[in-house]
């Protein structure tokens, strides 16, 4: 018993501290995903460490010690998606209105072919707007046949690479864009989305590539391309662009991590799950191994109505549902967290070394105006 809680304590501790090696690696990053887990198998470790009752003197002291030092790391971490935390964004007490705005987000999975529950969901919630990643060309069409009554606006982008991205609007687009922002297989959209009460609202559609063995060796793909929004939202605001701002999609990427919380920083937007919790979209199937990979991020010109996690349908991802009022005076009570002085370095030379493994593979990224 004292030999496997030994064995469950460094495992748990190496695994706390990988990430904090600035390594792109995805057995390095990927450690960034399961913090409560590793937590639970730190928990067990005390447990039978405990129950074996012998002493080893220095030995117990450094574990215990390191034991002690990797749960503060994974609480510093992962405390402010608890209700015990100060919550970024306000609630909104008043009736839906026409600066009212809700949305879907949901990955399809795309070899998926169960459309009757996430229909009956998306006909039950009603959101203005639905974004659908890993669509192929059979998704897009049961899309259409399910919203297209409801949801005429659409910008549709289908690929069988599983980075395929269709949204679908019952709100006006007054301007769109199809951008392949690092590599032709992977895109991003963005929309301008005009509200019942006039207001346009910029919004930002993504899926980047996951660091994971099969899919991308490494996170540079995926932090450059949530750098390279960043960077857009920001360009547009020094431009003097007031329009509010979403992002959202399947960012492949935890709350939490390094890139996701740099990114929000740049981009100057907030994240309503903070103070509220976790709402793990990933992995529906396997309940131990679940955390949030699907994110809405908005400006602080935005209040939270609604925010739900929908029922599973057979994808691997549950949807996301997220419903917000357009209320500008709330700029002045929501505060993003300021850059730090190296997130610009850092940036440039993700965006960097993003670029030279993408022409190392496939032509570098494009914007097409649609």
């Amino acid at each position: 018993m004292y030999s496997l809680a030994c064995t469950l304590a460094v495992g748990g501790i190496a695994l706390t501290f990988l990430p904090f090696w600035r390594h792109a690696a995805w057995w390095v990053r990927i450690w960034e995903f399961p913090r409560l887990q590793l937590v639970g198998l730190m928990v067990i470790a005390v447990v039978l460490r405990a129950a074996s009752g012998t002493l080893y003197g220095w030995k117990d002291l450094l574990l215990g010690a390191g034991l002690a030092l990797a749960l503060f790391a994974q609480a510093a971490a992962i405390a402010p998606f608890t209700p015990f935390w100060r919550r970024q964004v306000l609630r909104s007490r008043r009736p839906r209105s026409e600066r009212s705005l809700s949305l879907v987000a949901v990955n399809v999975l795309m070899d998926n072919r169960e459309v009757g529950r996430l229909k009956r969901s998306l006909e039950r919630m009603a959101p203005d707007i639905v974004l659908a990643v890993e669509t192929d060309t059979w998704w897009a069409q049961q899309l259409a046949e399910m919203l297209s009554c409801t949801h005429p606006h659409v910008l549709s982008c289908p690929l069988g690479n599983t980075y395929g991205m269709v949204l679908r609007s019952r709100l006006p687009f007054v301007d769109q864009s199809l951008s392949f922002l690092l590599k032709d297989g992977i895109p991003s959209m963005r929309v301008g989305v005009r509200l019942d009460s006039g207001a346009i609202v910029d919004l930002w559609g993504v899926h980047p590539e996951p660091p994971s063995p099969t899919e991308a060796p490494t996170s540079l793909s995926r932090d450059a391309e949530l750098i390279l929004v960043a960077r857009a939202i920001e360009a547009r605001r020094r431009h003097g662009d007031e329009r509010p701002v979403i992002v959202m999609g399947d960012l492949n990427d935890v709350a939490w991590s390094r890139t996701t919380r740099a990114f929000l920083r740049l981009s100057q937007l907030v994240d309503p799950r903070v103070g509220r919790g976790f709402y793990n979209s990933f992995h529906a199937g396997i309940w131990p191994l679940r955390w949030p990979l699907d994110h809405v991020f908005h400006s602080p010109d935005f209040v939270l109505r609604r925010l739900r996690r929908l029922p599973a349908f057979g994808s691997d991802h549950f949807p996301i549902m997220v419903e917000l009022d357009h209320a500008p005076r709330a700029k002045t009570h929501q505060t993003p967290d300021p850059p730090r002085l190296e997130d610009r370095a850092i940036a440039a030379e993700t965006v960097a070394a993003a670029r030279e493994e993408a022409a190392s593979e496939l032509p570098l990224g494009r914007a097409l105006d649609v």
